[in-house]
C-alpha cells in the first residue's frame, strides 16, 4: 500500500510539472524586436561631426562645434527627455557623481545632453534642464550644461559617430538604447565610455583629466591617472597593478639606496675619529 501510494504521488507530481512547463514558458517574455541594434560599439578617438546643428533649450539654433571651447572636455549624454526610466537614472547618476566633484559644468568641463527623439522640442528640453539644475544645486552650471533637440538625420549622425545604437519600439512606444556617458576631448574626439547609471566622482574626475590630456586637474590628478586604469567591466577606474608594482619597486630601491648611504657615511665618520 505504501509503495502504491508513493507511485501515485510521483505520477501526480510529474503530471503537474508537465502541465506547468507550458504555462511557465508562456510567462517568459520574449526580448523586444530590434534590441540587438540598441547597443554601443566603441569608437575611441572617433571625431564627432561638429558642423551639426541642433535646437537648444532656449529655442536658439546652435552648432555642435560652438559647444566645444577647445580647452575643456565635454560629457555627452544621449537619451530622450520623455524616457520613463533609464534616461532619468543616467542623469540622476551623473548629478549624484558631480555633487562630490569640486568641478562644475561651465568651469572645468561642459555637458551636452541630446534627445534621440526628433519629435521632442525645446520646451521639454527646458523643463528637463530646470529639473536637473535644481537637483544639482549649482546655478552657475546653467551655461555649461546644454539640453538639445534636433532633426532625425543630425541626431543619427551624432549617435553613429560615437557608436550609440537606438531603436524605436512601436508596441511600447519607447526608444530602446543602452545606458552610457561619452567623455569627449576639447576638440570633439571620443576619449572614454562610462557605462551604467552610477558614476562616482573619482571616475568622472579621472576621465575628464584623461580627456583633457592633463590640461585640467592638479599634479595629483595626473599621478592618480598614472596609477589607475579604466576597467570597462565595472565602469570605473581601478588600480593599475603593474604600474603600482613598478612604483613600489622603485620606492624600495630608493629606500635601500638611502639606507646604504647612511651606513656608509656612519662608517666613514667612525673611521675618521682618533
Amino acid at each position: 500500500m505504501i509503495r502504491t501510494g508513493a507511485r501515485r504521488l510521483g505520477a501526480l507530481l510529474l503530471l503537474s510539472a508537465l502541465l506547468a512547463a507550458p504555462a511557465a514558458a508562456e510567462r517568459q517574455e520574449q526580448a523586444p524586436a530590434g534590441l540587438e541594434a540598441a547597443g554601443i560599439t566603441e569608437r575611441l578617438d572617433a571625431q564627432v561631426p561638429l558642423d551639426l546643428e541642433f535646437t537648444a533649450e532656449d529655442s536658439t539654433t546652435v552648432r555642435l562645434g560652438d559647444l566645444f571651447t577647445g580647452d575643456r572636455p565635454v560629457i555627452l549624454q544621449l537619451g530622450y527627455y520623455a524616457c520613463p526610466m533609464l534616461c532619468g537614472l543616467v542623469l540622476n547618476g551623473l548629478v549624484v557623481g558631480m555633487e562630490d566633484l569640486a568641478w562644475t559644468p561651465g568651469g572645468e568641463f561642459e555637458i551636452v545632453s541630446v534627445s534621440i527623439d526628433p519629435r521632442e522640442g525645446p520646451r521639454l528640453a527646458r523643463l528637463k534642464k530646470d529639473t536637473y539644475l535644481k537637483q544639482y544645486g549649482r546655478p552657475e552650471a546653467e551655461a555649461g550644461w546644454r539640453f538639445l533637440t534636433g532633426r532625425e538625420e543630425n541626431i543619427r549622425a551624432l549617435a553613429d559617430s560615437v557608436g550609440f545604437g537606438y531603436v524605436f519600439n512601436v508596441e511600447r512606444q519607447e526608444w530602446m538604447h543602452a545606458a552610457a556617458l561619452f567623455v569627449l576631448t576639447p576638440d570633439g574626439r571620443v576619449s572614454r565610455y562610462l557605462y551604467g547609471v552610477e558614476f562616482d566622482a573619482r571616475t568622472l574626475r579621472l576621465s575628464l583629466v584623461e580627456a583633457s590630456e592633463g590640461k585640467i586637474g592638479s599634479s595629483m590628478d595626473r599621478f592618480l591617472l598614472y596609477c589607475f586604469h579604466y576597467d570597462s567591466s565595472v565602469g570605473r577606474y581601478g588600480p593599475a597593478a603593474r604600474r603600482l608594482m613598478s612604483m613600489a619597486g622603485a620606492v624600495t630601491v630608493a629606500a635601500l639606496g638611502l639606507f646604504l648611504i647612511r651606513l656608509w657615511r656612519r662608517d666613514r665618520r667612525g673611521k675618521s675619529r682618533p
